[in-house]
């Protein structure tokens, strides 16, 4: 096994992550977006997982074009809809296939749900059973949220349960969104005064977007964005509002829509670039880019943030 977390104590890792498509052309598409993103020499590309596992035979055939393209693959691993016995033999499928880094989460409740429909309720529960059924086996990375996950009662309660996910066998953190830095500079001070000493790998959103920026901020993170963010925003405000930009036939409502469309995302690179360059100021252990399943935008940050100059 590659072990990410002996990579992240000796220097910065670079990864991504992408999302096995929906569309039969979107999978043909997908190699070749890793074989471009792996130009850069990542120590690991993530894949995520649907709720319930409902998209696991496309996670698993993600997980190998991945591995194909030279690269580890991470995969993620919710407790949604999800049995004992299921998850011992999806993982055991995964030890198979030779995908040995998992990503330890509790997943997005279902709708109109108030439970995970599942054996477990919480990605702690999780990490415990995978360590226990599986020893070593497997680098167990989880989630930290620098400004609380929304369902925890508050940040001292969510970094005493990143503490108990480490203590359960956890190796490693990968955070969720966070665009208020110095939020992040407390809760990173905060979990290592905690007794966390998990190596941190922090979650990058690339800028480039406006609905999906908003819709990713408050729909699931309840992440804050800052000031300099929402000026972005505000500046190259779509009419009526970014979610209703178009009509049913595909035509703007605003006259000014592809400019500001450009303007918004060269705007939102350059904020992500000084994300960036803020984060490894802190010392992070490791950059994780969002891709979204696109290899221009992605590179395109990394050749002008200087991430990587020797590929």
């Amino acid at each position: 096994m590659t072990k990410l977390t002996d990579i992240m104590n000796e220097r910065m890792a670079l990864s991504f992550e992408v999302f096995p498509p929906k569309t039969e052309k979107g999978m043909e598409n997908l190699p070749g977006t890793i074989e471009h993103l792996c130009k850069y020499q990542p120590d690991y590309i993530s894949c995520t997982y649907g709720a319930g596992g409902g998209n696991v035979g496309a996670n698993r055939e993600v997980c190998q074009m991945i591995k194909n393209a030279g690269t580890t693959p991470v995969t993620h691993f919710t407790v949604i809809k999800n049995t004992k016995e299921g998850m011992k033999d999806q993982l055991q499928q995964y030890l198979n296939e030779g995908v040995d880094h998992v990503l330890a989460l509790r997943g997005d409740i279902p709708l109109g749900e108030t439970t995970t429909c599942g054996d477990f309720q919480y990605a702690t529960d999780l990490v415990k059973f995978v360590r226990d059924e599986f020893g070593d086996k497997f680098e167990i990375a989880v989630a930290g949220s620098p400004e609380g996950h929304i369902a925890c009662r508050s940040l001292e309660s969510d970094i005493a349960v990143l503490k108990q996910k480490q203590d359960n066998g956890a190796d490693y953190i990968m955070t969720q969104l966070c665009w208020d830095m110095e939020q992040f500079k407390y809760w990173l001070d905060a979990i290592y005064s905690a007794g966390v000493t998990m190596p941190v790998d922090v979650g990058v959103m690339p800028i480039l977007d406006q609905a999906a920026t908003i819709n990713m901020a408050l729909s699931r993170n309840g992440c804050v964005m800052d000031h300099e963010l929402c000026k972005i925003i505000s500046q190259n405000w779509l009419f009526p509002n970014p979610f209703a930009a178009k009509d049913a036939e595909g035509k703007p409502f605003d006259m000014f829509y592809d400019d500001k469309v450009k303007r918004f995302r060269e705007a939102g690179i350059e904020y992500t670039i000084k994300q960036i360059d803020t984060y490894r100021s802190l010392g992070v252990n490791g950059i994780h880019l969002y891709a979204l399943n696109k290899w221009k935008d992605v590179s395109e940050i990394i050749d002008r943030a200087g991430l990587k100059t020797l590929i």
